[in-house]
């Protein structure tokens, strides 16, 4: 259990889109629409899950045709937001909007980003703790995921609300984008590896 918990932490606590739009609200529009954007991203992410788990996931990625290319994308549409971020300039890199998303931009965000899929279906599919139970080992699965999942992303919350109050220096804030693009740098070759 103790090495699935590890795994969670560092596949959600890396930057995808989840977390660093949970950031940019925090940093455009504070911490009430932060919350709310929030409450929406939880739902999501437990939806999704809840695709991963039931198979409805599986059956579309164990298309011939379809699966590769999804996995493929998403691996392309990571590497492309490490770019994005490590090279944004001295500006720190998060997701901006002229209104805040709401908690229906937060569900609908997870339904459509590719790292919550990859993250649950490499959680769900391996990290067995419990072989003679997989109902429990499943429910326990689902309390570990969420019970690291709320402070992470209420912390990039935080940090978004923060960073906006600061006045960083353009080296810090390029190298605050670097370690972004390091962290989701490291997300793909873990996916690359399980795959």
């Amino acid at each position: 259990m103790l090495t699935f918990a590890t795994a969670i932490f560092f596949l959600i606590i890396t930057p995808g889109i989840g977390v660093l739009t949970t950031a940019g609200v925090g940093a455009g529009y504070g911490f009430g629409s932060g919350i709310r954007f929030l409450i929406g991203l939880f739902i999501g992410t437990n939806a999704v899950a809840i695709f991963v788990v039931t198979g409805v996931a599986a059956i579309v990625l164990a298309n011939p045709i379809l699966g590769p290319v999804l996995l493929y994308a998403s691996v392309a549409y990571l590497l492309y937001l490490a770019f994005r971020i490590g090279w944004a300039g001295s500006k720190v890199a998060f997701v901006e909007r002229q209104t805040p998303p709401g908690g229906v931009g937060g569900f609908l965000l997870q339904l459509i980003n590719p790292k919550a899929y990859a993250v649950n279906t490499t959680l769900f599919s391996g990290f067995h703790f419990m072989p003679g139970n997989l109902s429990m080992e499943l429910a326990l699965k689902f309390l570990i995921i969420n019970a690291i999942w709320i402070p992470v992303h209420l912390i990039w919350l935080w940090a978004g609300v923060s960073l906006k109050r600061l006045d960083l220096s353009e080296r810090s804030q390029s190298l605050i984008n670097k370690g972004m693009a390091l962290s989701m740098l490291i997300v793909v070759g873990l996916a690359a590896m399980k795959g």
